[in-house]
């Protein structure tokens, strides 16, 4: 399957998908900085917050596609977790997941997270990271990335937001964080 090229300026206009869930905010905040820096750089971008009654989105119709997601007990949360299986289950089906998974000419992919790592730092949100990652590279994706960024705790939790591992996290993420987005999406896109 080969998307068509759209030119904007005499550039390849690339059609992505910034698929994310979030139940803090911390990831929306990461979500919403990849899409503005996308708009900047001039390209087409869908954002879908996932939900419990998120339709599966056509995964194979985008170029380049960011997924994010908080970390929950070292995974992705409920909602994408469950996208995930019915995304699986439909490729399957169709025979777009193939062995060996063969590469798709110029189909990438992002995965990242927002995490607090109250116990062990960044080693709980690695797990949530390569879940994710599997769907696209068994479709054939190039994963180009694996971003992680600190997310301060709400709630009940708040008090883990200076107590944990990773020290005083409270606001993050922050400008400096969501400048790191911005200057890691200008990074890919270069690639």
């Amino acid at each position: 399957m080969s998307i068509p090229e759209t030119r904007k300026g005499g550039l390849a206009v690339m059609r992505v998908l910034n698929l994310y869930f979030t139940a803090t905010g911390n990831t929306e905040k990461i979500a919403k900085q990849i899409e503005k820096t996308l708009h900047e750089q001039g390209h087409e971008v869908d954002s879908v917050k996932v939900g419990p009654d998120t339709s599966e989105p056509d995964i194979l119709a985008y170029d380049l596609i960011f997924s994010g997601s908080g970390v929950y007990h070292w995974l992705p949360g409920k909602p994408m977790q469950t996208l995930w299986g019915k995304l699986v289950e439909k490729y399957f089906r169709e025979g777009e997941i193939k062995p060996a998974s063969p590469r798709r000419q110029g189909r990438k992919a992002v995965v990242y997270c927002s995490y607090g790592g109250v116990h062990t730092g960044i080693n709980e949100a690695v797990p949530a990271v390569k879940h994710m990652a599997q769907l696209f590279d068994h479709l054939g994706y190039e994963v180009i990335g694996e971003w992680y960024f600190v997310g301060e705790y709400h709630g009940k939790l708040q008090p883990h937001s200076t107590n944990g591992r990773m020290g005083n996290i409270v606001g993050r993420p922050n400008e400096a964080d969501l400048r790191e987005v911005a200057e890691k999406v200008v990074g890919i896109l270069r690639v």
